[in-house]
């Protein structure tokens, strides 16, 4: 539970360092989200879900 923690922790850090750091990209970034079609935002999403499982995985064992 305490690494879960750690990794949302970590998550948290790095999404307010790209807003801080580079804010009229961001937005712009977020604007262009909205031409992307669902389905690929659903397979992107997937596929880094299951490249995180399998870092997850090799470095727990």
């Amino acid at each position: 539970m305490r690494e879960l923690i750690i990794a949302f922790g970590l998550f948290l850090f790095i999404e307010g360092i790209l807003y801080a750091l580079f804010p009229s990209k961001m937005k712009n970034m977020l604007k262009k989200l909205e031409l992307v079609k669902d389905s690929q935002l659903r397979t992107g999403g997937l596929i880094f879900a299951i490249i995180g499982f399998i870092i997850i995985y090799y470095i727990k064992n």
